[in-house]
């Protein structure tokens, strides 16, 4: 059994084909599928996913990196209502992105700062989003250092530096289809860390694995993703599935 940790199945980018996609995924051996937020605007598109796949999609709640703006005390506000009214696996996905807008970073930590201390109150992980942000996100994360901060730092592309310091704050590495690409860099250091540290995921419909790489990508293609690894750490397919699920039940206790 496959899980992927990090995938967008209620992007618009499958619309058309969402029942087909997800059939394709389950004929993988893909079985869960943990679904991060972005903003206010996509929390009915998540509610109705998970009504369609209620024993496979667990649902997280947060604020994108790339969502704050002006408006994000009430983008906030939005997340914390939420979290009053049901349960959630994760706080996420949150962090620090400055590939697209360098403007916002001042208001950025604050939200991540924000959302940290939010999962803190209910004892649950976050899932961290970084994009050309690593100091920054450290910064914040060696501030919040306690034994109630875990979880999974999603996409993980630094160097074997920084992952070990990723993993030093309790964080799983949540290893996607960059591992495949020729010039991906990780896949040159991957086998030293130890796979208790890592879990696996798609980020569909970003960032396909080669073959399809620069195509739509989606969580049935999380295969491709085991198979690299199996390679990498000279295991079999079934025993990267199987430590990597555990070790996503041990991060969402579920």
């Amino acid at each position: 059994m496959l899980t992927d940790t990090h995938t967008h199945l209620y992007s618009e980018a499958f619309d058309e084909d969402q029942r087909q996609m997800m059939q394709r995924a389950f004929d993988k051996g893909v079985e869960r599928f943990f679904i991060p937020a972005i903003d206010s605007n996509y929390t009915k598109a998540m509610y109705d996913l998970e009504k369609e796949y209620p024993e496979k999609v667990f649902l997280m709640m947060g604020l994108h990196p790339t969502s704050v703006k002006e408006n994000y005390e009430d983008e906030l506000l939005h997340v914390e209502q939420q979290f009053e009214r049901r349960n959630f696996y994760a706080v996420g996905e949150i962090g620090i992105d400055l590939y697209w807008d360098t403007s916002t970073l001042d208001i950025q930590k604050i939200a991540f700062r924000r959302q940290i201390q939010l999962a803190k109150e209910y004892k649950l992980p976050i899932v961290i989003h970084c994009r050309e942000a690593f100091d920054e996100i450290f910064e914040v994360l060696e501030s919040e250092k306690d034994e109630s901060l875990f979880g999974i730092f999603h996409c993980f592309t630094g160097t074997l530096e920084q992952a070990k310091r990723a993993i030093s704050y309790n964080m799983k590495l949540g290893i996607g289809g960059v591992v495949t690409f020729k010039n991906g860099k990780i896949n040159t250091f991957l086998e030293l860390i130890d796979l208790k540290h890592i879990v696996l995921e798609t980020d569909s419909p970003y960032l396909s694995p080669v073959p399809y790489r620069g195509k739509r990508n989606e969580s049935s293609y999380l295969s491709l993703v085991c198979n690299k690894l199996s390679e990498i750490y000279e295991v079999s397919e079934e025993e990267i599935a199987k430590i990597t699920t555990k070790n996503s039940k041990d991060i969402f206790g579920v």
